[in-house]
């Protein structure tokens, strides 16, 4: 195996500490042949599915693959913007963010970018470019507040995949699940209330999660718990009673048994209990996507109004909140602790001027004596 390397490396760079932000990823466009690369490599991850890898193959690539990329493509023309993917762009924008917090406290010593674990930016790229710019500690930071498999554990999978293929590795720190977060639950209060000044509160309100099988559940996934613990924590931030909230789960796929009450069939039962005032919350969305916006926004809605409901209103996530970059702000500085960041410049260019001094005399061996 040749493993990866620069051939114009820089042994004089001035060391830096990364963070990266990533996401599920998005596709480049909004069009068939776009769904189709993107679903394909989402798919094809056998975190995602997990069914026998033959059996998968026939059924992705000689069903769903046939049919699901033109139904999704018209499903994401109806939430594109002229900043393109909703993901995509809150995303950027949460690193951009984050790295003006840090840059606060840190300067340049921290680089924070961001990434989608399928489709592009492609995390590979962003590393390698993080790498060539003088990281030699970095902080992967997948936006999912709750743990699962699935996510989280893909994106572990990825980072492992890509530095098994490379000649020097960071020193590593992995933040896999923030859901109970102070500064987190504190977040997605204060964006239920804002909105509440606005709009109202709600007869009830439904905090609606990314479903999974439920046999990730009683395999030892701890998503479930987390997801239910951190809907508790925000409704006791926001002093509701037992009877004033759900926790739901949503966009589920295939025959097999999801986590449940499914979030649709939940909005369809409400109407005849009496319930037809109702806001729907996402904690587990970071950013608004297609999820958000068109099947809680939209899809959704329909249900509970064709079940008789009256009023329905979608909670924006948090996207770019200030509270919300406080929080992951913190909760990055708390990773950072114990990595020594050296803010003399003087020192830091001498030493990095060694390195390369050094590095020129093992290059040059006639010229050293």
């Amino acid at each position: 195996m040749k493993y990866r390397g620069y051939s114009d490396f820089s042994h004089g760079q001035t060391d830096r500490i990364g963070v990266l932000v990533t996401n599920l990823g998005t596709p480049d466009a909004p069009d068939t042949p776009s769904l189709r690369r993107y679903l394909k490599e989402f798919l094809a991850d056998p975190r995602v599915v997990e069914v026998p890898r033959a059996l998968w193959w026939l059924i992705l690539n000689g069903v769903i693959l046939r049919i699901r990329p033109k139904r999704s493509a018209a499903a994401y023309k109806t939430v594109w913007t002229e900043q393109g993917s909703p993901l995509l762009f809150h995303t950027q924008e949460q690193a951009k963010q984050l790295q003006k917090s840090l840059a606060e406290e840190y300067g340049d010593d921290v680089v924070v970018r961001f990434a989608m674990r399928y489709g592009s930016p492609a995390m590979s790229d962003v590393i390698d470019e993080m790498l060539q710019s003088g990281v030699r500690k970095l902080v992967l930071f997948p936006l999912y507040p709750q743990y699962s498999g699935a996510t989280s554990g893909s994106t572990f999978d990825a980072l492992a995949q890509e530095f098994m293929q490379r000649r020097w590795l960071p020193d590593f720190r992995f933040i896999s699940h923030y859901h109970d977060d102070a500064g987190y639950i504190d977040a997605c209060a204060q964006q239920i209330e804002s909105f509440w000044q606005q709009h109202g509160r709600p007869q009830k309100l439904i905090f609606s999660y990314h479903g999974v099988p439920k046999k990730y559940l009683t395999q030892g996934d701890p998503y479930h718990c987390e997801c239910h613990k951190t809907s508790r924590l925000i409704a006791e931030r926001l002093d509701l009673g037992k009877d004033d909230y759900l926790t739901t789960f949503q966009s589920r796929f295939g025959r097999e048994e999801w986590l449940q009450p499914y979030t649709d069939e939940t909005l369809k039962a409400l109407p005849d209990a009496g319930v037809k005032n109702v806001q729907v919350f996402c904690p587990g969305f970071s950013a608004d996507c297609l999820e958000t916006i068109e099947e809680i926004g939209e899809e959704n809605r329909e249900y509970f109004a064709e079940a008789g409901g009256e009023h329905y209103a979608y909670i924006p996530a948090l996207n770019s909140t200030v509270e919300h970059i406080n929080a992951l702000t913190a909760i990055v500085k708390r990773e950072l602790q114990g990595w020594s960041l050296d803010h003399d410049e003087t020192a830091r260019q001498r030493r990095a001027a060694a390195r390369q001094q050094h590095y020129g005399e093992l290059n040059n061996p006639d010229e050293s004596t």
